[in-house]
């Protein structure tokens, strides 16, 4: 078995050791959300986690883990009546992103429960994970369906596998640990409530961490046993402590004044739901059993605050995580009861390594912490000195304007692209439309198929009994229509003569509202933007919506409108991301007025010819006209044209706009009808 790099020997990381430290003193607090920079140890640490864990105790032969003191009376593998006990190291299991339904809850022999009525079940992760950890890099990428699944598996504490009437059930609690990498999306907000704590980390700024960093790395990879040994007594004293304070975590006393704390900081910070307010206690109680004290200070309700609401406070994906702490500090001093204890300065014994893990749940927003987030614009930004001369009359960057909830736009025809929420496709999940012959392992059996497939050779088959004799070639697949995630491409006019009348804000607010929807609907975006001479790829094609909120805040405008050069760079765009993903179809936004001014000694017959090459390449399309005022020159309709799409206004976007117009229509028609 490979040696693993110790929890003790990571640099640094406070925040990220103690929140997985608290989780392993008090598993229900509810699992770890570690988001930061690419190359930060995120891995390194959690898989260095399962080292520190007690052993656990599981019935001898249960694949579900089953505790011997209260074995699960449902486990598939039951009754356990006369079991002898066993005892193994705490598991850490992996889920890959890419991973099947069935590897992640685990498979159902179909086959033979129609022919036999037996339960014949395969565990999957889940019930690996079942009183271990459950850990899941890069989160943010998981599919919709499997993260459905693990916030039911995280919600019951059980896994259930339904396939045609027949069901399975067995325990699956587990320490939820996931990490990612904001620049690539960020997660649902159901599954991000999920998380109990959530840490922000950035590599060290100081030369001296960063040198310590590489000489352990250099020295584990040179001779990890070695160096593993090397660690061995800290490793020792750091279990020993988990153990200490887990004896002692059930004598911790959450007194009344505490718990009004809690509340009222979940009420001031106006988070959603009750789980805040449960996880803080708990994670306050932990802290308290960490430092070895009986009792819940004020202290430990601000630390708990700092892990556990950053990630709740957010309300659309271009809102940075993160806690006001001078907020955060008068309400609780507002709250601080007559009677509580006084805070101790030094809440326990430190850590090892070093400095220990301790303090602060979300690093310092200046200095050595971590930049800020994409998108953290401040409300009031101060305005920006006019261009020099000679910078193609670019303008400074207008705020977008308020974001709004807009139609919905799709890619016509039926894809086979990634699980989302935009266009037609065909899905492991979603409504039965068919069935087929299953190309290699059966997924979802169409019974009713499977059925007649069967019937008419029962008597061949010299069938006797009540069940049906069934054979391999009777199965049939059943061919489900759901909706996929697409490639949406923008393209945005950042020229002259959208800043000239005051639009670009309007037009900035109308591509955040767009961006908005493809995060819910689970697209990549890409942003293509054209103004003076040509044009840039502003943002390659990616999940993280967010950053692309944060490129078109910062757009300057000015110069002539090369529109054909932004409609040949967004076709170089897709031909390469047709190479990269062939499922995943691309729907081309086209934000613009249609003028023309830039790009050769014929602008609009130039924008027309490229605009005609994306309808030869059948790429979907929608031209946002931008155009405004009371005489317009109709170019965006005719764009769209070229381009074999759609065009529709920046009112039109709106989706109430639609719901004005669609009852409009009706109303004229019941006074058509009257008359």
């Amino acid at each position: 078995m490979s040696t693993r790099y110790p929890f003790t020997a990571v640099v640094g990381m406070d925040d990220l050791r103690l929140a997985l430290l608290l989780n392993a003193v008090s598993p229900a607090v509810g699992g770890v959300l570690v988001r930061g920079e690419k190359g930060t140890a995120k891995s390194t640490a959690v898989r260095a986690l399962a080292e520190l864990l007690p052993e656990v105790g599981v019935v001898a032969g249960c694949r579900f883990s089953c505790d011997p003191v209260s074995p699960d009376p449902g486990c598939p593998d039951g009754p356990h009546l006369d079991a002898g006990a066993d005892s193994r190291p705490a598991r850490m299991v992996e889920l890959p992103v890419g991973a099947s339904e069935d590897r992640l809850v685990g498979a159902l022999d179909i086959e033979r429960a129609l022919a036999e009525g037996v339960k014949a079940f395969e565990p999957g992760l889940l019930a690996a994970a079942h009183r271990g950890i459950l850990y899941v890099d890069e989160v943010n990428l998981l599919s919709d369906h499997l993260i459905d699944h693990l916030l039911d598996a995280a919600a019951m504490g059980a896994s259930h596998v339904e396939r045609e009437g027949v069901s399975v059930r067995h325990a699956a609690r587990f320490l939820l640990v996931g990490t990612m990498n904001p620049e690539e999306g960020e997660l649902r907000p159901q599954l991000l409530d999920r998380f109990g704590l959530t840490v922000e980390v950035a590599a060290s700024r100081v030369p001296e961490e960063r040198v310590e960093v590489v000489r352990r790395r250099l020295a584990f990879e040179d001779d990890p046993a070695g160096f593993a040994e090397r660690w061995a007594g800290e490793e020792a004293a750091l279990r020993e402590r988990i153990v200490a304070a887990r004896e002692l975590l059930p004598k911790v006393a959450l007194g009344d004044a505490v718990l009004l704390q809690i509340a009222a900081t979940c009420a001031a910070f106006e988070v959603d739901g009750m789980r805040a307010d449960i996880v803080m206690a708990r994670t306050a109680t932990a802290l308290a059993a960490w430092a070895g004290r009986d009792e819940v200070t004020s202290e430990d309700v601000r630390q708990a605050a700092l892990l556990a609401l950053p990630h709740r406070r957010r309300r659309n994906p271009f809102d940075a995580p993160g806690m006001d702490e001078d907020k955060l500090d008068e309400t609780l001093e507002q709250f601080k009861g007559d009677d509580e204890p006084e805070d101790d300065p030094d809440p326990g014994p430190d850590g090892p390594g070093d400095g220990g893990p301790g303090g602060g749940g979300v690093p310092p927003q200046g200095g050595e912490g971590p930049a800020p987030e994409a998108g953290d614009v401040p409300e009031e930004a101060p305005a920006q000195a006019p261009a020099p001369q000679g910078a193609a009359g670019e303008r400074a960057a207008v705020k977008a304007g308020e974001p709004f909830r807009t139609r919905m736009l799709s890619v016509p025809g039926l894809g086979e692209g990634a699980a989302g929420r935009r266009s037609r496709a065909r899905t492991q999940n979603g409504r039965t439309t068919g069935a087929t012959r299953p190309e290699g392992a059966l997924t979802k059996l169409h019974l009713a198929a499977t059925v007649r497939a069967a019937a008419p050779h029962q008597k061949a088959r010299g069938r006797s009994g009540a069940g049906l004799v069934v054979r391999r070639d009777d199965l049939r697949q059943a061919v489900r229509e759901g909706r996929e995630g697409n490639l949406v491409l923008f393209v945005v006019d950042a020229s002259g003569s959208m800043a000239a009348r005051k639009r670009m804000g309007a037009v900035k607010g109308a591509v955040l509202s767009l961006l908005l929807d493809a995060y819910q609907r689970r697209d990549k975006v890409g942003l293509v933007t054209f103004r003076g001479r040509g044009a840039e790829l502003a943002l390659p094609p990616t999940s993280s919506v967010d950053a692309a909120a944060a490129r078109l805040e910062e757009l300057p405008t000015g110069g002539r409108t090369p529109l054909s050069a932004g409609l040949l760079k967004a076709r170089d765009v897709l031909r390469v991301e047709r190479l990269r993903d062939p499922s995943r179809r691309p729907l081309l936004v086209v934000v613009t007025d249609g003028r023309a001014t830039g790009g050769g000694p014929d602008p609009v017959g130039l924008a027309a010819r490229a605009a005609r090459l994306h309808a030869a390449d059948g790429t979907a399309s929608v031209v946002v006209d931008c155009e405004t005022g009371p005489v317009r020159l109709g170019l965006a309709g005719n764009l769209a044209r070229d381009l074999g799409g759609t065009a529709v206004t920046l009112d039109e976007l709106r989706a109430d706009a639609i719901a004005g117009l669609v009852r409009e229509a009706q109303v004229n028609r019941s006074v058509r009808r009257a008359a």
